[in-house]
């Protein structure tokens, strides 16, 4: 077995076809089919089964490519760290950020790393959900998380800082007179709301328990929060997001809340980090964050 089989594998699975899977690898069709049949034959299993509508991976190829994966990731890493020099790293960086922490910050810290290795590849992903992430962690695929701290944070965590958590109204809504809005003052109102296995949903309805406020009125659920705030600002609906994750133009509809509502942000950075994660921690740690009020993740 080969790295480059391993590579095909997976191109194949994303693409659910090996012409497909040639284009994006950008080699011909026939070199796809010949190194996965040679990979199954070696493995003396069927990886993928042929469907009318494509290849899709059997429950042995699923566990084969999880696998496969970990492996690619792993050794993308010792390419990138072995070619390391003062001033020069290559390779591919895996990012993944929990949706709506850190969104002012990671582009600025981005931009600072691809400016000092210009050659360095960097993927990321946006992930909703804290499951979501530790799954990814487990498989070996992600270099660093950005995430909320929650109650499984490891203890080898980095605190960067905090994200103070900011209502959005309508415009025209009545509470925009004021300078912060009192959550009892949001009783009755509708709400627009994030996915239920999301951070953000949980910190919403942690608020509620913890201010002993009604379940809030769902009007909508939506994955991205710059679609909440968009449907927010259009009168659908009033929504809680992280004041960093309020795209520009829409400031003036945000308002902080009181009792205040804030998450501790963190990054989990891989065992073993290498250049590429500990320059970008650092660039992290360099970025502007909310205070820190205290680092208690919300339960």
């Amino acid at each position: 077995m080969s790295l480059r089989q391993f590579e095909y594998a997976l191109a194949v699975a994303e693409e659910g076809s090996v012409t497909a899977a040639a284009e994006r690898l950008h080699v011909a069709q026939p070199s796809v089919s010949q190194q996965i049949r040679g990979l199954e034959r070696e493995l003396g299993v069927e990886l993928f089964a042929r469907t009318p509508t494509g290849l899709v991976p059997t429950v042995v190829g699923r566990a084969f490519l999880r696998e496969a994966e970990a492996a690619v990731s792993a050794a993308r890493r010792a390419r990138a760290t072995a070619r390391a020099g003062a001033d020069e790293l290559v390779g591919e960086l895996v990012v993944a950020v929990q949706m709506g922490f850190g969104t002012r910050q990671l582009p600025g810290a981005l931009a600072a790393l691809r400016r000092r290795f210009p050659r360095l590849e960097v993927t990321v992903f946006e992930e909703p959900s804290s499951a979501e992430l530790e799954r990814l962690g487990r498989r070996s695929v992600l270099d660093l998380a950005l995430m909320a701290a929650c109650e499984q944070t490891p203890d080898d965590a980095h605190h960067l800082g905090d994200e103070e958590f900011v209502v959005v109204l309508g415009a025209g809504h009545r509470l925009l007179a004021a300078d912060r809005v009192e959550l009892r003052e949001l009783d009755g109102e509708p709400w627009v709301r994030f996915d239920r296995d999301s951070a953000l949903d949980a910190v919403l309805l942690e608020v509620v328990r913890r201010n002993n406020e009604p379940a809030p009125t769902t009007v909508a659920r939506v994955s991205q929060t710059a679609t909440a705030v968009r449907w927010a600002a259009h009168g659908l609906g009033v929504t809680l997001v992280p004041v960093s994750a309020v795209p520009h133009g829409y400031e003036h509809l945000a308002r902080p809340v009181f009792p205040v509502v804030s998450q501790p942000v963190i990054a989990v950075v891989r065992q073993g980090a290498g250049p590429g994660e500990t320059v970008l921690l650092e660039l992290l740690r360099k970025e502007t964050w909310s205070e820190p009020a205290s680092f208690s993740p919300v339960s």
